[in-house]
């Protein structure tokens, strides 16, 4: 009989197999009734699962983090049982998991409008009123296939045709519902409490642009209703933000469809990616970097060396000179290598950190393509350490603290940190790569980090720490990377002279704070809606007259700014000033400086800063010292 292990380590005993549920009922009336599923050794199983023997048991609740996976596959079952209700001819195919929600693709010839999504989120919520028993039935491939197509089901039939013969299904069934699918699923449609559908989008069926199109219809759905709420407004919020309405609405940049992929940097945007890229030119300094510059197209022969034209040859540009193939470079690594095997190196030379804001293109799909965020064309903050192998650690060190403080420079301080193994796709031996996913977690261990591990994830050539900070709206941003790489310097033949005399290898760390210039002043402008801190902001001022007697004065006091190394700009037009204050309200600037005759007279500026608060007037120095106090 089984004896069942609970999380907090109690062991309860049973005298004849029972369900999960029913051991959530032995515990007490408030679990059963908040059970939504259970994990048996690991697993996720459905609340009617049978226990029989001896395991480890987590009861599923809604606090947890694996309930929401069962709601939204649950609810994604849901929306194709109230389609088919209102529309009968809607053929389901697929309908699996998404970050934050689900999705469920048909194949419906008339098509729905979001007239349709309207009817179809009513119903489903009649169908949680019902409160359907979902039950877990097993049935053989054929009987299977059977079953679907005697129901009309070709797409599912197919689906099920492709899977080897002996093995058994799992089908889930809600009233007259029933659908293919590997669970696990909540007990019941009243446990659905939170969803909405959110859109509607094309899709080929199996992702094959030769097969039919079908239309996937988008939802989210949480553990109760707050949630759902405040996921839906961090939407809203999320539009307010979008990058490419700020950069449009404060002539940040544009593109456009003759370049595709690639930015437009106006004025004031420009400005902003000079900021950026400043800072971070003065952090290298600060750390010991060498900044070098490396060509843009190299011949083929070198990327192939490294590795990079087999692992990653689709995704570059590439031409054609005096019968030679070569490569519009995708990163700086292999270039980087070339500088560094220029002369005998020593021990004592090591590290030896370069640095490169290297150009970099990539023929990356036209559909993925989003303003300033995904390009075809970006500048990288990138930089490689040539280290001895006992020099890892330190380097690993000094470049997570220095992430760090990067980070909440430009207004991060949540941050989280994951450690990305080895892809099946790669090289370098199984030895190297122990040795290199090692010196990683032994360094994050080491520092008292927490971190996850996303096996699979690593680069080609070696294992990498990502740094993934948080917005104000809690989005998730994967900005800064640590790579060890055992291989590329061995097979760029890059060498150094150790302390014995002998020939070593060096190793090369491969690193980025903040990754892609452009995408990292994408996050800037959405994190802050466009009203940048003003040591950030690309006008600090805009110097208002209030009359064409102040003019003079006006011009004298942004001149004066100017030569403080202050980023301002006046607006001299001969228009009423309460209509100026509103038009460059809506730029976000984070001052503006209003002139008018009594300032004049006491040679002083009247100041209003970002969100309407008057600071009254001030001289000039004192202005000064507030903005660069900022």
């Amino acid at each position: 009989m089984p004896n069942i292990t609970l999380p907090d380590g109690t062991v309860k005993t049973f005298d004849q197999p029972l369900s999960v549920l029913e051991v959530a009922a032995s515990i007490g009336s408030g679990l059963k009734k908040a059970t939504l599923a259970g994990e048996v050794n690991g697993q996720l199983v459905d609340a009617s699962h049978i226990i029989s023997e001896d395991v480890s048991l987590a009861i599923i609740t809604g606090k947890d983090a694996q309930a929401l996976e069962v709601i939204r596959h649950s609810t994604a079952h849901l929306l194709a049982q109230a389609a088919q209700q209102l529309y009968p001819d809607a053929q389901v195919t697929i309908g699996p998991v998404i970050d934050k929600g689900f999705y469920y693709d048909f194949a419906y010839k008339d098509g729905f409008s979001e007239q349709d999504l309207a009817k179809i989120e009513k119903k489903m919520n009649a169908i949680v009123k019902q409160n359907l028993t979902i039950e877990r039935i097993e049935m053989s491939r054929n009987d299977a296939i059977a079953l679907f197509k005697s129901k009309g089901e070709n797409y599912k039939a197919e689906i099920i045709a492709s899977i080897p013969e002996d093995e058994v299904l799992s089908l889930y069934k809600q009233g007259e519902f029933i659908d293919l699918c590997r669970g696990p699923h909540v007990p019941s449609t009243s446990k659905l409490k939170a969803f909405k559908l959110m859109s509607l989008a094309g899709a080929y069926w199996r992702g094959d642009s030769n097969n039919e199109m079908l239309q996937r219809v988008y939802g989210t759905a949480w553990e109760n209703k707050a949630d759902l709420e405040d996921y839906l407004h961090k939407l809203e919020e999320a539009k307010k933000r979008d990058h490419r309405k700020i950069g449009k609405t404060q002539n940040l940049f544009h593109t456009q469809e003759e370049a595709p992929g690639m930015i437009f940097w106006h004025p004031k945007g420009w400005t902003l990616y000079q900021i950026i890229e400043q800072h971070m030119r003065q952090v290298f300094r600060d750390n010991d970097y060498l900044e070098v510059c490396t060509p843009q197209v190299i011949d083929r022969t070198l990327w192939e060396k490294s590795g990079h034209w087999d692992k990653f040859g689709d995704a570059m540009f590439t031409t054609h000179s005096e019968n030679r193939d070569y490569a519009i470079k995708p990163m700086n690594c292999p270039a980087h290598i070339q500088i560094y095997n220029q002369g005998l190196k020593s021990y004592r030379d090591l590290p030896m950190r370069l640095a490169e804001f290297g150009s970099c293109h990539r023929n990356e799909p036209s559909g993925t393509l989003h303003g300033i965020m995904r390009v075809r064309n970006f500048v990288q903050d990138d930089g490689h350490i040539f280290c001895t192998a006992e020099q890892i650690q330190s380097e690993v060190s000094s470049f997570i603290d220095l992430t760090f403080s990067v980070y909440e420079h430009f207004g991060f301080d949540n941050v989280d940190i994951k450690l990305s193994t080895r892809p099946e796709n790669r090289v370098g031996s199984d030895a190297v790569w122990d040795k290199a996913e090692a010196a990683l977690a032994e360094a994050l261990d080491a520092k008292d980090i927490d971190w996850e591990l996303q096996e699979g994830e690593g680069a080609f050539y070696g294992p990498k720490i990502e740094f993934v900070l948080k917005d104000c709206l809690d989005r998730e941003w994967q900005c800064g990377t640590l790579q060890v790489d055992f291989s590329m310097p061995e097979r760029l033949d890059a060498q150094y002279i150790a302390e014995d005399g002998s020939k070593q290898t060096p190793v090369m760390l491969h690193r980025v704070i903040i990754g892609s210039v452009e995408r990292f002043a994408g996050i800037l402008i959405e994190h802050y809606e466009g009203a940048f801190p003003s040591w950030l902001a690309p006008i600090q001022a805009v110097i208002l007259n209030i009359t064409q007697k102040q003019e003079e004065f006006a011009k004298k006091v942004e001149k004066k700014l100017k030569k403080q190394g202050l980023r301002v700009i006046s607006d001299l037009r001969n228009e009423k000033i309460g209509y100026k204050i509103r038009e460059h309200s809506m730029q976000r600037y984070p001052y503006i400086l209003v002139v008018g005759d009594r300032e004049v007279e006491n040679n002083q500026i009247s100041v209003r800063q970002r969100g309407g608060q008057d600071l009254g007037s001030m001289s000039l120095e004192a202005l000064i010292e507030l903005i660069n106090q900022e």
